[in-house]
């Protein structure tokens, strides 16, 4: 099985770093910059549970280094897949499947979603529908990605917590591809278990990063402060029911009650929102697909999101005063 892990950042690095080490497929990965040199250099060094590996990867700027892959896996932030496109093309043959590791709103998301909705293109993380027409959303398999992980220096990842990246096809069906994908992934002791509602199992994560990842930018503050704070918690809270009611209007069931998902965050502790550290870092952050694209979901739904448009406004302003977005 010839598998490219495309972006091997921290998350991206985590998984090649763990197919890697256990040796049972063909892993190569696309990188750039320091972290490229230091992986050809040194290997791909992983700290997991206070101990230090090498994978030895393949790695490459240049993906036509690489040729057809069976899996390509994009472990890009969503705004960068759009420009990645020309770089991912040599990598895709008739059945490449594309592995989409994107949080928030994913740009197939009404591929088989069944619906008046069928097929629409989401401009919010997809304008023009450009993804969908030169990826297609026939090769993708959808995953929710739980684990936490940080790149220290380059060319060496440290593991933080969490194995789980759920995997499904945007059908619900327990594809060959998706399954042998999974059975890999568990080889390299990770858990992968297959969905047969992976858009359900997006929804449950984004539920929390639409409110909580704004709103900590927007005060500076962690997850344990937003939730101990009445104010900011009823604030998230509100995003949080505006957005289960267009997601229920979807279809969407939510295993979880909003306050005992609003806890759950809170028991995170001191842990900054990965929107909070790209604005504090000044790099570009996922708005569009976390919440300019939940706000065009209302939109196609015919749901209002008051709550959800004022932060939006807010937390775009400051991205954009910042330099960490791009009109």
């Amino acid at each position: 099985m010839r598998v490219t892990v495309f972006g091997a950042g921290a998350i991206g690095g985590y998984l090649a770093a763990k197919l890697a080490i256990a040796g049972k497929v063909d892993l190569s990965i696309v990188a750039r910059g320091a972290h490229l040199d230091a992986i050809k250099a040194s290997g791909l060094r992983l700290i997991e549970d206070g101990h230090e590996s090498v994978a030895p990867v393949r790695a490459a700027a240049r993906a036509e280094e690489l040729g057809v892959q069976d899996y390509v896996v994009l472990a890009l932030k969503a705004h960068s897949v759009g420009p990645a496109l020309d770089q991912i093309a040599p990598l895709l043959g008739p059945d490449t499947a594309v592995v989409t590791m994107q949080n928030g709103v994913p740009w197939w998301y009404f591929y088989k979603a069944g619906g008046a909705l069928e097929g629409t293109r989401i401009q919010a993380v997809d304008p023009g529908g450009t993804i969908w027409q030169r990826l297609g959303p026939e090769r993708v398999i959808g995953s929710v990605v739980y684990p936490a992980a940080e790149v220290d220096a380059p060319g060496l990842i440290r593991h933080v917590e969490g194995t789980r990246f759920s995997l499904g096809e945007p059908s619900g069906e327990k594809s060959g591809r998706v399954t042998r994908l999974a059975r890999e992934l568990v080889a390299a002791g990770l858990q992968a278990p297959v969905r047969d509602d992976i858009r359900g199992e997006t929804w449950v994560k984004l539920w929390g990063n639409l409110s909580f990842n704004p709103v900590s930018a927007l005060t500076g503050s962690t997850l344990v402060a937003i939730v101990a704070d009445d104010a900011t918690r009823a604030l998230a809270r509100a995003m949080m029911l505006e957005a289960q009611a267009i997601g229920e209007s979807l279809g969407v069931r939510f295993p979880v009650a909003v306050d005992r998902r609003i806890k759950g965050a809170g028991d995170v502790g001191e842990h900054k929102t990965s929107m909070l550290q790209d604005l504090e870092r000044g790099r570009p952050m996922e708005i569009d697909a976390l919440v300019t694209a939940v706000q065009e979901l209302g939109r196609l739904t015919g749901q209002p999101t008051p709550t959800i448009d004022s932060v939006l406004a807010l937390v775009r302003r400051l991205a954009i005063e910042r330099g960490c977005y791009q009109v």
